[in-house]
């Protein structure tokens, strides 16, 4: 049953700021705006242009640690596959992966993505970022994410790392997203599947299916991350009808 607004004495639809039933409305007001914008997230472009792997990471590594080195060369690696990289936009190793994109495409107006959110001591994007997106919540940053996303490649991390790898891997366990690989690399990874497998698999209590647990893809190193996205993205490329970007354009020059 729809609930009828608040109205005056006099019969009217205007509500005083002193009055107490103005707290409801902007209640209710607020309900039907989280509805429009449920509304709006399912709205999709009718074709993607541009694959798009997005690289969760650390913003703690410093550039001379060997992970860093190796994020932004897989970074690179992905570039050449004529894919664009997306990151938190900041430091550590979200800057190593837009800096491997810059690495390739140094001149390019687009294709190293940051969607940052603001914090007070992560100040600015990273200089690698040519396309920036600023949000003041984690929850529509979150969202943002999601909505790009092609492939969710995850490189060692801290609490928010984690805390993006889990929604990503909620809602592939629920079909909210669907078809995007869920790839976790190096060991610490392995260490947490394996745990929520000995934890939430329980005969007694089980909190999850077995194939919950299929959901991630662990691999060991940035090789391991390159088989599973070419894979990926060629099969996107036929979907998508994009069997003539460069990368598939360059693959033809070497065969012939």
């Amino acid at each position: 049953m729809k609930k009828s607004r608040p109205r005056l004495d006099d019969g009217t639809d205007l509500v005083s700021l002193a009055d107490d039933r103005a707290i409801e409305l902007v209640h209710d007001s607020v309900l039907k705006l989280w509805d429009a914008v449920n509304d709006l997230t399912r709205l999709r472009p009718p074709k993607r242009t541009r694959y798009r792997a997005t690289v969760f990471g650390s913003a703690r590594v410093p550039k001379t640690h060997w992970v860093y080195k190796a994020v932004r060369d897989l970074a690179a690696e992905l570039t050449r596959m004529d894919c664009d990289v997306i990151t938190g936009g900041g430091p550590g190793l979200m800057q190593a992966a837009n800096a491997g994109v810059h690495r390739v495409r140094p001149k390019a107006p687009a294709g190293s993505v940051g969607i940052r959110v603001a914090l007070p001591f992560e100040q600015e994007v990273n200089s690698y970022v040519n396309q920036a997106f600023e949000h003041g919540t984690f929850f529509t940053r979150l969202h943002h994410f999601v909505v790009l996303s092609d492939a969710c490649i995850v490189v060692p991390g801290g609490i928010g790392t984690v805390l993006e790898t889990l929604m990503i891997w909620q809602l592939l366990q629920v079909n909210k997203l669907q078809n995007v690989p869920l790839i976790l690399v190096g060991d610490m990874y392995k260490g947490l599947v394996d745990w929520c497998r000995e934890s939430m698999l329980r005969e007694d209590c089980p909190l999850a299916s077995p194939g919950d647990m299929d959901i991630p893809q662990c691999v060991s190193d940035a090789e391991g991350v390159l088989e599973i996205i070419r894979e990926h993205h060629a099969t996107w490329q036929k979907a998508n009808g994009s069997g003539n970007s460069r990368s598939s354009r360059r693959a033809s020059k070497r065969k012939r």
